[in-house]
């Protein structure tokens, strides 16, 4: 959900970058039908999506990794050590972007990742708040769905609005 909420963002500009959904299960599975309506009621058709999952290669060539949990944060760091300083749960790195303010005229994506990344020290993924954690609802209610994809929503246009400010 977040991807696909991201990707829509991003798409409408010129230096947006490739998106992309990887997880941690086995790939090729399609997402639950619950994650289809909720996103469907946002105009975004996931019916062809299928799972993908997190490798060194992939992690190694982006950019940015954004994790919903911990746990995704230290599996990309755990496949590429050195990915830990472009490796954030969405809910941080929103967190710490506000902090610093949006991008600037003429600042990269990489320079601002790196102000937002500021002095957080690897240690940092060994201690849990899992109030930085999006909530996973897989398994459980129907409406659970609707509050993570309302969640998304929000960061990911916060996101947005960091990395694209209007000028």
């Amino acid at each position: 959900m977040a991807a696909a909420l991201f990707a829509r963002r991003a798409e409408a500009h010129v230096d947006g970058p490739r998106v992309m959904s990887v997880g941690l299960g086995e790939p090729g599975r399609t997402p639950p039908d619950e994650v289809l309506e909720v996103m469907a009621r946002r105009g975004i058709d996931l019916t062809e999506h299928r799972s993908a999952t997190l490798s060194a290669p992939l992690v190694a060539e982006a950019g940015l990794v954004i994790g919903m949990s911990l746990r995704h944060v230290q599996e990309a760091m755990l496949l590429v050590p050195n990915s830990w300083q472009r490796a954030f749960r969405l809910k941080e790195l929103v967190r710490r972007g506000e902090y610093v303010g949006p991008r600037m005229p003429g600042q990269d994506v990489a320079s601002w990742i790196r102000a937002a990344q500021g002095d957080r020290e690897r240690d940092s993924l060994a201690n849990h708040s899992p109030g930085e954690d999006v909530v996973d609802p897989y398994g459980g209610p129907s409406d659970g769905y609707e509050e993570t994809a309302v969640e998304l929503d929000d960061l990911t246009s916060r996101l947005a609005s960091l990395l694209w400010p209007p000028r």
